[in-house]
């Protein structure tokens, strides 16, 4: 891991791992705040859940995963859970913040711009190879050696086959020009008899 990621993953999983603590101290007033989407995803659940019990679940999940992000251990995946959250998170604050004052309308704006750049960050994270290539990559270039591969051993068999084409033909030429022989052999010495 380079010092960079060493330095800046922490920096980046902060501000979500306070977050999500502070979505578990605060579940009521989570569940409030989200209570539009907590809702429906607890109607879509094939089992019996309240908001309040969601808002615990995402609350420890951001914890979660802002400790793997900040650790580096499973690092892509976290960071794509914690992106996901941000963008919930921006959705909801968006849609809950106070409009009534200019006040409100800039302190709105400012929330936003900063769920916008943390879900910036943490998807720029998300596809971090940390120098080592993903498996796009590595299906991408195999199948790239594969027909490489193949055009070589395809080239090779189109070579071996003119070769022994052209040495058929050879064969075939000198048996015919010997035969030939022969034959004249033949025919003269019977009409020379």
């Amino acid at each position: 891991m380079s010092f960079v990621r060493f330095l800046a993953r922490p920096m980046l999983a902060s501000s979500f791992v306070l977050a999500g603590m502070d979505k578990l101290r605060n579940a009521d007033d989570t569940a409030t705040q989200l209570s539009p989407l907590l809702s429906r995803a607890a109607d879509a659940l094939p089992f019996q859940t309240n908001e309040k019990t969601l808002a615990r679940v995402l609350g420890g999940t951001q914890v979660s995963a802002g400790v793997l992000l900040a650790l580096g251990k499973f690092s892509r995946l976290s960071a794509t859970v914690l992106a996901v959250i941000s963008a919930l998170n921006g959705y909801v604050e968006w849609r809950s913040a106070d409009t009534s004052s200019k006040e409100g309308r800039d302190s709105r704006r400012k929330q936003l711009l900063k769920n916008v750049s943390l879900t910036g960050g943490v998807l720029l994270a998300a596809v971090d190879t940390a120098g080592k290539p993903g498996l796009a990559w590595r299906a991408e270039h195999l199948a790239a050696d594969a027909r490489k591969t193949t055009a070589h051993l395809a080239a090779d068999a189109r070579k071996t086959t003119a070769h022994l084409a052209a040495d058929a033909r050879k064969t075939t030429g000198k048996k015919l020009k010997k035969a030939d022989k022969a034959v004249r052999k033949a025919v003269d010495s019977a009409v020379g008899a």
